[in-house]
This record gives structure tokens, sequence and C-alpha cells, in this order.
């Protein structure tokens, strides 16, 4: 397959996993507010609310749930901390809510696997 076709199938498989971990979300009782936000400083797959928390969430799909664990590096949370924050600095109405980094893992035949706090500025 031409570096294109790799690249359209990565980006639909990509979406794929956002929509799933989206819905798996929903069902715990998380509001979707944003996805595929893609800011000058970095890009966020999902954002979502629940009461006054904001999670912004890194979606990975691979093989093994371990694989996918292992597959955000710190440069990405920084870009994805950057991106978060200037998203909620265009939102003051977010102002007083608490907000975290999320990671949610997906794997064939397991059920989502939903960091919480995965990763915190200035610990790694």
């Amino acid at each position: 397959m031409p570096a294109d076709g790799r690249r359209r199938a990565a980006e639909a498989r990509g979406r794929q996993a956002e929509r799933r971990a989206a819905l798996w979300l929903r069902l715990k009782g998380y509001s979707i507010l944003a996805s595929r936000v893609k800011l000058p400083v970095g890009e966020i797959d999902l954002i979502a609310r629940k009461g006054r928390l904001i999670a912004f969430v890194e979606v990975k799909a691979r093989s093994r749930q371990e694989v996918a664990l292992a597959s955000v590096s710190v440069q990405s949370w920084h870009r994805i901390a950057r991106a978060a924050e200037a998203w909620m600095g265009q939102r003051p109405k977010f102002s007083d809510f608490g907000w975290r980094y999320d990671l949610i893992v997906l794997a064939p035949g397991k059920l989502p696997g939903h960091l919480k706090d995965a990763w915190r500025p200035g610990l790694a």
C-alpha cells in the first residue's frame, strides 16, 4: 500500500478509536465537549466534562493495552498540555473547573481502559 493509503487507513482507525472512546466516556457519565481539537500549539483527541471537571483525553488503540499505555511520550503530553491551556484560556466559563489529563487505551477484545489523571505537568 502506498504511504498515502497507509496514512488514510491510520487516520480512519484513529477516528474510529476516538468514536469508541467518546461512547465509553458517555456511558460513564461524561459529556463530550469537543473532539479532534487542533490548535497551533497542539492537538487534543477528546475534551470531556463530568460535573465541574474537564478531562483532556488522549486516545490510543494498539494490539495490546500495554502497548497503548506506553505509546504516549512525555513530549506528546506536553503538546496536549499546551493545547489544553490554550483551549481553557479561550473559555472563561470553565475558569473555576478542575481539569486533568486522561488516557483511554483500546485493544481488540478488551473493554476500553480509562486512566484518569494519567499525566501531570511537572512530574515528567
